[in-house]
C-alpha cells in the first residue's frame, strides 16, 4: 500500500470511528405539536429530572412536515447520564410565566439514560401517544419507563382502599419492588430514579422512607454502587449529601445511647471545672490573706508568727520584748485587720 493509499485508508478509519461515536436521538411528534420547539436537556440534579429547566437546555429543534425530529452528534459524555427530550407550544412570552416553576401543562416529555454512544428512537404507542415508547439497542435506556409503569401499578395498589392498614402493607412491598428492581437493572441510575420518587418530600411514602432509611442498608449500598460506577458525578455528590442530611436528621429520635467517650470527656470536664473553680477561689483566698497579711505593721506580724507558732501571750511578750498587755493591744489590731476573733480562726486562715 502507497503512503497517499495509507493517509486516505487513516482518514476514512478515523471518520467512521467518529460517525460511530455519535448519539442518535430520533422520534416523532403528533399534529398538535407539529410547530413546537422541541428541546434536548442534561439532567444533572435528579430532584429535577421532570419538568421545564432552561439551565438544562442543551439542544433545540423542530420536526420536518411528517413530524419526525432528530437529535445527533458527539457532544455527550462518555458516561452514562440522565436525559430530557420535551416539547411544547409556549410562546416566548407564555415561557415567561409557565415556566417559571419548571412546569408546564402544554409541554410532553420522556426522561431517559444515554451516552455519546446510544442510538434510540421514540415511535408512537398506543392511539399514536407519543413519548411512550423507547427503542434502543442500550437496554438502559428503557430503564425509566419500567419504572415508571411499576410506579402506575404502586398507585393503583394505594388506591385500592385507602385504609391506613393498605396503605402500610403496601408502602413495605412496594418499596422493596422498587428498590429490588432497580438493582436487577444493574443500573444505579434507575435506583436513583425510584429513590427520588420514594423520598420525596411531598410524596405519601416519605414517612415511610425515613423508617425504612432507620433500619435498611440498602442506602448505603446504592452509595456504594453509585460511587464504583459514576465516582465523580454531580448524581453521586448529591445522593451523598442528601443521605447524610436525612441520617443526621432521623439521628435524634434513634435511642442508640451516646458513643463512652462522650461520657468520659464530659466527666474529665466537670472534674476540671470543679477543680479550677477550687484552685481559682484558694488562689483569691491566699491573694486577700497576703493584702490583709500586708497591712499588718512589722509588730504584729511577729506577733501573727508567734500566735501560729502556738505561743501564749507570756511567751510572745518575752519574745519581743514588750509586755502582755502591749501583746494584748497588737493581737487586738490583728484581729480588725484580719477580719477574725479568736486564734483558731487566725490559724485557720494560715493552714
Amino acid at each position: 500500500m502507497s503512503q497517499p493509499q495509507k493517509i486516505t485508508f487513516l482518514i476514512l478509519l478515523l471518520c467512521s470511528l467518529n460517525i460511530t461515536a455519535q448519539y442518535h436521538f430520533s422520534g416523532k411528534v403528533t399534529e398538535e405539536y407539529a410547530n413546537g420547539n422541541i428541546y434536548l436537556s442534561l439532567v444533572e440534579d435528579y430532584r429535577k429530572i421532570n419538568g421545564v429547566h432552561p439551565e438544562q437546555i442543551l439542544n433545540k429543534t423542530r420536526a420536518d412536515s411528517s413530524g419526525q425530529f432528530t437529535f445527533q452528534g458527539d457532544n455527550l459524555n462518555k458516561e452514562n447520564r440522565i436525559y430530557r427530550i420535551h416539547i411544547d407550544n409556549c410562546t416566548e412570552e407564555e415561557q415567561q410565566t409557565s415556566h417559571f416553576t419548571g412546569h408546564c401543562l402544554n409541554s410532553k416529555e420522556i426522561v431517559f439514560v444515554a451516552n455519546n454512544t446510544t442510538k434510540l428512537e421514540l415511535p408512537f404507542g398506543f392511539e399514536n401517544e407519543m413519548f411512550c415508547r423507547i427503542v434502543s439497542p442500550n437496554e438502559r435506556a428503557n430503564a425509566f419507563l419500567k419504572i415508571d409503569s411499576l410506579k402506575n401499578d404502586m398507585r393503583f395498589a394505594f388506591g385500592t382502599y385507602r385504609s391506613e392498614a393498605n396503605r402500610k402493607v403496601n408502602s413495605k412491598k412496594w418499596f422493596n419492588i422498587l428498590q429490588l428492581y432497580g438493582e436487577q437493572l444493574n443500573e444505579p441510575l434507575a435506583e436513583l430514579y425510584s429513590y427520588t420518587f420514594l423520598s420525596d418530600r411531598s410524596n405519601d411514602l416519605h414517612s415511610y422512607y425515613v423508617e425504612d432509611l432507620k433500619s435498611s442498608d440498602y442506602y448505603d449500598s446504592l452509595l456504594n454502587r453509585l460511587e464504583t460506577t459514576y465516582p465523580n458525578s454531580t448524581y453521586t455528590n448529591q445522593y451523598k449529601a442528601e443521605l447524610a442530611a436525612d441520617k443526621m436528621l432521623i439521628a435524634p429520635f434513634e435511642d442508640k445511647g451516646l458513643p463512652w467517650w462522650i461520657y468520659l470527656v464530659s466527666g474529665v470536664t466537670i472534674i476540671s471545672f470543679f477543680f479550677n473553680l477550687y484552685f481559682l477561689k484558694q488562689l483569691k483566698q491566699t491573694k486577700h490573706i497576703s493584702e490583709q497579711k500586708q497591712s499588718l505593721s512589722s509588730q504584729e506580724q511577729k506577733v501573727l508568727d508567734l500566735i501560729l507558732q502556738d505561743k501564749t501571750n507570756k511567751e510572745i511578750a518575752t519574745e519581743i520584748f514588750v509586755s502582755i498587755s502591749t501583746v494584748k493591744s497588737h493581737i487586738n489590731n490583728l484581729y480588725k485587720k484580719l477580719g477574725v476573733k479568736n486564734r483558731d480562726a487566725v490559724k485557720s486562715l494560715y493552714n
